[in-house]
């Protein structure tokens, strides 16, 4: 791994920005600081392969902490910026968007939470304002506000289409109705009380974000887990980006009136759950990673991969040869690569748009982990991110397969030190939905100082209402289930 970290003055952050964004790199997180005496913020770059990480540190003044905004240069920074004033309050100067995202108006003005000083939360009072919802005008505009309430076990989230006749003109999402401000929760816990938080950011990627956590604890504490330690990990991470690649299969196909494949899919996702169980004795694969290695209670017969591979295979080929199921995808809320490139997508979502970013072959782990090359669709459709969880799930079965002979079960970890070797450490993993990048700091008595996790929803979001333009209302629930983005991941 190629990891810098360079100080820079808020006046030389723009430029030294673009010239990192025009090499190549990604912004992959944003995190403010309160120390003592400063408000320090920290921008992690990322690309890959080679795994290359640098790290800009900027210094604020703390009584009035202010950054020049990054918006003009990257979509995601400008995001990351908006996030950090309503949580800090440090201020993105000249933003292009300078209303709230994460505090909703009946927020507090003027109250920070993750600020040292903001003590207990005060009562919510009114609302300031109605939410700036830009109205799209014309003859024959009318809106549609769904949610944030949902029908089913569904988080909240509010949509409001502008809508002629049947086409989508504008969609607005509208999240933040489940934040629990979990980078306060992390504050003081222990790096093994950290862990179970961080396997909770998401629930259905408890091995994703557990895993990244556990990476940077590991590089703060100069800790290098065993190889068959980052094998077991490797194989975690398969099993758990299959179960939920194999749910959704079943879901879009759902979607479309084909409910016979979707209990087909159910039933493979419930092999799926029970082998997960019997692996680490949790059906979301909690426990089997830990800061140090990875514990198995059992590990999997190779053999079964090839009969669920199987089975994949012919869900896959029932859906594709139904015209009504392929003619209900292809074309669907196309979201293209240069749109995918400029809002920063992630995961499946960027690679059914064309692009190759998958953090197994830019950021790996172990050497072990990697399939044999990214799955990826140019049409960005929703037959496109059908197809890539199709294809990733064979590859991944192959893996794990892989992964699985030779691999003994039991306690795979080495103790981490008492103390820190140093103050800082980042993990960055491909999990199901895309790479998760989490920053922890840490006090030289090993208590968590500072933990940021980015889940890829935070990047994803964003390209949901682009592909949905010109796409019918009716269609709004497979598109929506086509990118199956995380409330939870995203409203930390």
């Amino acid at each position: 791994m190629n990891r810098t970290t360079e100080e820079t003055g808020v006046h030389e952050l723009p430029s030294r920005v673009g010239k990192l964004l025009d090499s190549g790199r990604r912004l992959a997180l944003v995190a403010a600081h309160h120390d003592e005496g400063a408000v320090r913020v920290v921008y992690l770059f990322v690309s890959g392969p080679p795994d290359t990480r640098t790290e800009l540190h900027v210094r604020l003044d703390p009584d009035r902490p202010s950054v020049p905004s990054l918006a003009q240069l990257s979509f995601p920074a400008g995001r990351f910026e908006r996030e950090m004033r309503d949580l800090h309050g440090v201020v993105p100067r000249d933003h292009p968007l300078p209303h709230r995202l994460v505090r909703h108006f009946h927020w507090p003005r003027g109250w920070y939470p993750m600020r040292p000083d903001a003590g207990a939360a005060p009562p919510f009072g009114a609302q300031e304002g109605p939410y700036p919802f830009l109205a799209v005008e014309g003859d024959g505009v009318y809106e549609i506000p769904v949610g944030p309430v949902h029908a089913g076990l569904i988080e909240p989230g509010h949509f409001r289409f502008s809508v002629v006749g049947e086409t989508i003109i504008r969609l607005k999402a509208r999240l933040w109705f489940v934040h629990k401000g979990i980078e306060k929760l992390f504050e003081g816990r222990t790096p093994d009380g950290g862990m179970r938080l961080a396997e909770r950011v998401s629930g259905d990627t408890a091995v994703g974000h557990g895993l990244a956590y556990c990476l940077a604890v590991e590089e703060a504490y100069g800790v290098e887990v065993p190889q068959e330690a980052g094998r077991a990990r490797a194989l975690l991470l398969e099993l758990e980006r299959l179960h939920n690649h194999v749910t959704d299969l079943g879901a879009l196909c759902n979607d479309v009136g084909h409910s016979v494949l979707n209990s087909h899919a159910l039933r493979v996702r419930e092999q799926l759950l029970r082998l997960a169980e019997t692996t680490t004795g949790h059906r979301l694969l909690r426990g089997g990673v830990v800061p140090g290695g990875a514990r198995l209670a059992a590990v999997p017969d190779p053999a079964v991969f090839a009969q669920l591979a199987a089975d994949v295979r012919e869900i896959t080929g029932l859906a594709l040869g139904h015209a009504t199921v392929r003619d209900r995808f292809a074309g669907t809320a196309a979201l293209g690569a240069d749109a995918a490139r400029d809002l920063g997508c992630l995961g499946y979502v960027a690679r059914a748009s064309g692009l190759d970013a998958d953090a197994r072959f830019g950021h790996p782990f172990t050497a072990e982990g990697c399939p044999e090359e990214p799955v990826t669709q140019s049409s960005g459709d929703v037959l496109a991110r059908f197809l890539v969880r199709a294809r990733e799930a064979q590859a991944s079965l192959d893996l794990a397969g892989r992964l699985a002979a030779g691999l003994q079960p039991g306690d795979l970890t080495v103790p981490l030190p008492r103390r820190p070797a140093g103050t800082a450490g980042t993990g960055i993993v491909e999990g199901w939905r895309g790479a998760i990048t989490t920053r922890v700091e840490v006090t030289p008595d090993g208590t968590l100082s500072r933990v940021k996790p980015v889940d890829p929803s935070f990047f994803n979001w964003p390209a949901l209402p682009v592909a949905l333009a010109d796409t019918i209302v009716p269609d709004f629930p497979l598109a929506n289930k086509s990118f199956n983005l995380s409330y939870a991941g995203n409203d930390l």
